[in-house]
């Protein structure tokens, strides 16, 4: 039985439990208060809304809504990150400056951010995209600054010494050796953007899986609140396996630290 048949049952069980709680009331209200997971509707109908929200376009257009302004943002605050990452490490003056304030920037929840993002942007995309880069880059900032500094001192002079420099020694050197660390940091990073995109849309009110969330608060429906969870749940679960988990396991495999495929 492979891993995915296993989720798979697994999944169906939990829809089943649910179902059985709904419709039979295993449970009475005093023990089961409706406001942990409602008895209306049960795992049945929320899969149906799931399916006719899929089948009807809704669904899919507030998803691709929200990961087109989530692929955006991520790649922005890579690209910043990765710059940031490399003064913070190159530069001393850099990383007692710098260095300390995107630590300290860091310990703010990107929600608290929103008031600010709304201000300076209004109620639109620009607000979203802001939150997804600056919970991203600063976690990628981090990362990256940390692992360029984990280099062992040795491999530069050993590069050094047979005529490496600049731009060839970062290359070869500085930053091949860090690439595991990076993906592991590009992952976190990704899980970081994923929460703020979601947050932004909630928040903000510019369509997207957010977007729908609140609307489904709104009119009380509790069948459209958890079909968008599934949808989170797996997309996210979809990226981070099939995409971040491959191409760690490519490359510690390529650098000989796991020989498991």
């Amino acid at each position: 039985m492979t891993t995915l048949l296993r989720r798979i049952i697994f999944v169906l069980i939990l829809i089943a439990i649910w179902e059985a709680i709904s419709k039979f009331e295993v449970f009475p209200s005093f023990m089961w208060p409706p406001f942990i997971i409602p008895n209306d509707p049960g795992g049945v109908t929320v899969v149906k809304t799931l399916v006719n929200g899929l089948i009807s376009g809704q669904l899919l257009l507030a998803t691709g809504t929200s990961l087109w302004r989530l692929i955006l943002g991520f790649v922005i605050a890579v690209i910043i990150g990765l710059l940031l990452g490399f003064l913070i490490y190159k530069y001393k003056i850099v990383d007692d400056t710098l260095g300390f304030f995107v630590t300290s920037l860091q310990a703010i929840p990107n929600l608290v951010w929103m008031p600010i993002a709304i201000l300076w942007f209004g109620l639109g995309v620009e607000s979203v995209i802001f939150i997804v880069i600056l919970g991203a880059a600063l976690s990628i900032t981090i990362t990256s600054s940390t692992a360029f500094k984990s280099v062992p001192p040795l491999l530069i002079r050993v590069a050094s010494t047979m005529g490496s420099s600049g731009f060839h020694l970062f290359r070869t050197v500085i930053f091949k050796s860090t690439v595991p660390q990076q993906i592991a940091g590009l992952r976190l990073a990704w899980a970081l953007a994923w929460r703020s995109v979601l947050a932004g849309e909630l928040l903000g009110g510019s369509g997207g899986l957010g977007t729908l969330l609140d609307l489904g608060r709104s009119i009380q429906a509790m069948d459209l609140i958890f079909s968008i969870m599934i949808i989170i749940g797996v997309i996210g679960s979809f990226i981070d396996n099939f995409v971040f988990v491959r191409l760690e396991r490519m490359v510690l495999k390529k650098y000989g630290i796991q020989t498991t495929p």
